[in-house]
């Protein structure tokens, strides 16, 4: 069975309790990580999660709080001996920045490293970025402060939706449409950002199932969050905490 593995839940400032935000999607096509933060080989040690099995790695945006992890993550999946390929998705700017960040690191110096296959996001509306059986993942450009992204994974047993940082946006309900579950940001109503209440809208506008609120301040009250989700929202309400599994379907 698929699944959410909720490695961490905060907004950019997180605490003993609250990684920042990203998650894995384990799937019988492939594992997905979207984003990568902080140490990621202890974290996914302590979901259980191998991480040789990560195929597939998603950056939303290049912000610190979203792709600080991925020099380590790349360097130790290489010394734990990987050997498959690796595929990382990203927005043109994106991508151009994390060679440039490796290129500091002098990468092409890690003798004997394993494949690394990088798929440009250039389409701003529902770009497909994975077909296999089993497995349909696409992205569309959201509004945050920077170039960003967000996604919908789509399996036999239902369709995830992911916002990333945004502020409310049309795009978000587009790609969300119908969805099971949207995971949706809830930092507050900021430039870039979105509060629960906003969130709720969106997951109403979309007609999704189950609305996950993520990306949040850790201070925050977590009924707090769900009761404002709930004025514009009235299907199920869960907010993300770290180590949180969730089966899809």
């Amino acid at each position: 069975m698929s699944k959410i593995t909720f490695l961490g839940t905060a907004s950019a400032v997180p605490d003993r309790n609250h990684q920042n935000t990203h998650f894995i999607v384990e799937t019988q096509s492939g594992t997905i990580l979207v984003d990568c933060v902080g140490n990621p080989i202890v974290r996914l040690r302590e979901a259980g999660i191998d991480p040789l099995s990560i195929t597939d790695l998603v950056l939303t945006h290049f912000h610190p709080d979203h792709i600080s992890g991925v020099p380590l993550l790349l360097m130790d999946l290489w010394l734990l001996g990987r050997k498959q390929p690796l595929n990382i998705y990203g927005l043109d700017s994106v991508l151009e920045k994390f060679e440039v960040m490796m290129d500091l690191y002098e990468w092409e110096n890690w003798g004997g490293f394993y494949p690394v296959h990088m798929h440009s996001v250039n389409d701003p509306d529902r770009m497909v970025i994975i077909d296999r059986k089993h497995l349909n993942v696409q992205a569309s450009k959201v509004r945050h402060m920077v170039p960003a992204m967000g996604v919908r994974i789509t399996l036999p047993e239902g369709t995830v939706c992911y916002s990333t940082d945004t502020e409310p946006c049309v795009e978000v309900v587009r790609l969300a449409k119908g969805a099971d579950f949207l995971i949706h940001e809830a930092s507050g109503s900021m430039g870039g950002h979105t509060g629960a209440r906003e969130a709720g809208v969106i997951a109403s506008d979309a007609g999704v199932k189950t609305l996950i609120l993520i990306h949040y301040d850790p201070v925050s009250i977590p009924d707090a969050l769900k009761e404002a989700a709930r004025q514009s929202f009235s299907g199920e309400v869960i907010i993300a905490r770290d180590m949180m599994t969730l089966p899809i379907g």
